[in-house]
């Protein structure tokens, strides 16, 4: 028998508000929870994927470890002691450094993620440390630490007040916003007000010019596509340039050409 149940989606942070279809241990189901208070019905590709990630034949449910040029299903004491066994040659030949240690994304929403690296990294005594966020998010970091003084302290457009938007490696009606979410996020980014999205494809946030057989442009300006990567050479649709000056432009990006 099915049952329901509320979370937030932990693989990203827009920290969206799902609602589960549960069957015995099993997601079967996921949409977006429209009361939640914060992304009111938002779910991305990501989300909707859980029911079939969560059931999927080929997902890894035990470690495995190769034998004989084979991988076989294994407890968690083998795995171990086979990392182990493979780590002493490597570190004591070429030294600690040697040996990284990867983070997966979201790896900052899980208890494990925020505990166990810093010991596992002393335990190695290695600095060689890499992450998703270093081809997703860390551009804005440094950019926020050098700008704010904090790489956490990222602020929210203020698309109510802003006269001209400019998306540099963002898509946020994909994200919810990603970095920079804030409810109501997708909808507030479609503004009646001029906005530019250079893009080298087309992107819900950044989509295509559609044709127009009067040669007219659409009463409502949509955000301009541009398949350049020199965004100064890209246009409005109401003619504007990009890199004109406005009272009040605000800049929003995540870094991230998806999100």
């Amino acid at each position: 028998m099915s049952r329901t149940a509320l979370r937030i989606c932990p693989l990203c942070e827009a920290t969206c508000g799902l609602t589960l279809t549960i069957e015995g241990t099993r997601v079967t189901k996921a949409r977006g929870d429209r009361d939640d208070v914060f992304s009111k019905g938002f779910i991305c590709p990501k989300g909707a994927s859980f029911g079939a990630a969560d059931g999927d034949p080929d997902r890894l449910r035990t470690p495995l470890v190769r034998e004989d040029g084979e991988l076989r299903e294994a407890t968690w004491e083998e795995a171990f002691d086979a990392v182990a066994a493979g780590l002493r040659p490597v570190v004591e030949e070429h030294g600690p450094h040697a040996v990284g240690v990867v983070l997966g994304n979201p790896n900052v929403h899980t208890m494990a993620g925020a505990l166990y690296p810093p010991v596992l990294l002393a335990g190695l005594r290695t600095h060689s440390l890499f992450t998703a966020s270093t081809v997703d998010q860390m551009p804005k970091h440094v950019s926020s630490g050098l700008l704010y003084g904090d790489a956490v302290a990222i602020p929210v457009p203020d698309l109510d007040r802003t006269d001209h938007l400019l998306l540099l490696g963002a898509n946020p009606l994909e994200s919810n916003g990603s970095l920079c979410t804030a409810p109501t996020s997708p909808a507030s980014s479609r503004p009646s007000r001029p906005a530019a999205a250079p893009s080298p494809s087309s992107t819900r946030a950044a989509p295509a010019p559609p044709s127009s057989p009067t040669g007219t442009s659409p009463s409502a300006p949509a955000p301009t596509h541009c398949c350049s990567r020199r965004w100064r050479t890209c246009s409005s649709r109401s003619g504007s340039s990009t890199s004109g000056s406005s009272p009040r432009m605000s800049r929003a990006s995540t870094n991230s050409p998806t999100r």
